[in-house]
């Protein structure tokens, strides 16, 4: 069945393959493979609903496909109702610092928080006010004024104010309630500026809003749990927090000590979710090989973590474990490749296959082309492929008295300047794609 793809997802996808970045919509018109993978994260996600929490580490070396596969899991996670939030390590955002870089780590978490009534972030004010509102509601059709109504609330707090913070948690979203009752934003945004971790001095938030802390750089992991819980409390199932580019910590942070302090922060985490001290929270991090392997600067180097994720002796030649922390991104099939390339080419055509700039035979010599250019590379990196194909349709597109077989070196008797004997990597009938798994 033909599916029409939208304008505003065709430019989404096509603007962010050819600058080598995910897009952030429209990427199950293009997912390939990666079936048992997806299958571990909708486990992992069937244990947050149940009140557990889980934690991964995505694996793969650059150009693989971890942000592909964080973004895919994050549309996977909002369909399923649970809140999700990303965000990129930097050396000004890190999981442990003690200049505010944990801070700011944080506060890019809150500004990226995400539901599916709102995808593109920005959702943490409608998760509060929704918990809000409807506590509201409830309260006043049982007759109930402000002052009990503000009594309420924080005795439906109460279960936040047993974890770390949470008192001055359940403060803030009480003040956030006193601002959305009397039409007050000053106090509104005072309450959302603090919540997102953008307070800096004590004495501002205690002038502001009456409390006696801020989230800083030691604290944010607490908040991340409070977060989990309060979101459950308004409706959700819980919360994914996806972190990529964890390999900044161990290949550009210099500072050993505060490689290993970032570390000492993943081992916290890491033992929390696995022997059940918290719950409705996930964490995924990705990271390269390198970020998990090296023995000098990775996770590796750090005894605690070497042990807790050192691979299954039993899970190699082809066999998968996925009961562990670690997923490992294999490299994709020609079959895989194929059809990916089939995909990104059917979304140029907005999903009318009469717009196909390339015929299937198209695919397959790209494939073969890419194969002699790129070697062995071609099948582990397919952000590079993917990145030289939009590149190639992009020019077709453009420049219509260009035929494909030109930019392939092919000539007009559909035979290879350089060999008339050689094959192409791939042949599937067009049945042979319907029954492939992606």
């Amino acid at each position: 069945m033909t599916i029409k793809i939208k304008n505003r997802e065709r430019t989404a996808i096509i603007q962010s393959l050819n600058a080598g970045v995910v897009p952030r919509i429209g990427l199950q018109h293009i997912q390939v493979g990666r079936a048992d993978e997806i299958e571990a994260i909708l486990s992992d996600i069937s244990k947050i609903k149940d009140d557990s929490a889980t934690v991964r580490f995505i694996i793969g070396r650059y150009g693989s496909g971890k942000s592909f596969f964080l973004n895919l899991s994050r549309i996977v996670a909002l369909e399923q109702k649970l809140v999700v939030t990303q965000a990129d390590i930097t050396l000004d955002r890190r999981l442990h610092a003690s200049g505010g870089q944990a801070r700011q780590l944080y506060s890019e978490l809150m500004h990226n928080m995400s539901t599916k009534a709102k995808p593109d972030g920005g959702a943490m004010v409608s998760i509060v006010e929704k918990w809000i509102s409807d506590l509201d509601f409830t309260l006043r059709e049982e007759g109930k004024d402000h002052a009990e109504i503000t009594k309420s609330i924080y005795h439906q707090l109460k279960p936040l104010q047993e974890l770390v913070s949470g008192y001055d948690f359940a403060i803030v979203i009480a003040k956030y309630y006193e601002g959305y009752f009397f039409q007050n934003e000053i106090l509104q945004s005072s309450a959302i500026r603090w919540l997102s971790g953008e307070y800096t001095t004590k004495t501002e938030a205690h002038k502001d809003l009456g409390v006696r802390s801020i989230i800083s750089d030691s604290t944010i992991y607490d908040y991340l749990k409070l977060w989990g819980s309060f979101v459950r409390m308004a409706g959700y199932h819980g919360i994914l927090v996806n972190i990529d580019e964890m390999g900044v910590l161990s290949h550009r942070l210099n500072n050993s000590q505060a490689r290993n302090s970032n570390y000492e922060m993943v081992l916290r985490i890491l033992n929390d979710c696995l022997q059940g001290n918290v719950k409705n929270i996930g964490f995924m991090f990705a990271g390269i090989d390198e970020f998990l392997s090296d023995r000098r600067r990775g996770l590796m180097s750090y005894e605690a973590l070497a042990r807790r994720l050192a691979e299954n002796e039993f899970a190699q030649k082809g066999r998968k474990d996925f009961s562990g922390p670690v997923i490992h991104l294999d490299n994709l099939t020609p079959e895989d490749t194929y059809v990916l390339l089939y995909n990104i080419r059917n979304v140029y055509a907005s999903g009318d296959s009469t717009k196909y700039l390339i015929p299937d035979e198209g695919i397959t010599e790209f494939m073969t082309y890419c194969a002699k250019t790129l070697g062995s590379e071609f099948y582990m990196t397919p952000g590079d492929v993917i990145k030289k194909y939009v590149g190639f349709l992009s020019v077709i597109e453009q420049n219509p008295e260009t035929s494909w077989q030109e930019l392939l070196n092919i000539s007009p008797e559909g035979l290879k300047k350089e060999s008339n004997e050689e094959k192409p990597l791939v042949q599937m009938s067009d049945d042979e794609l319907v029954s492939i798994k992606f």
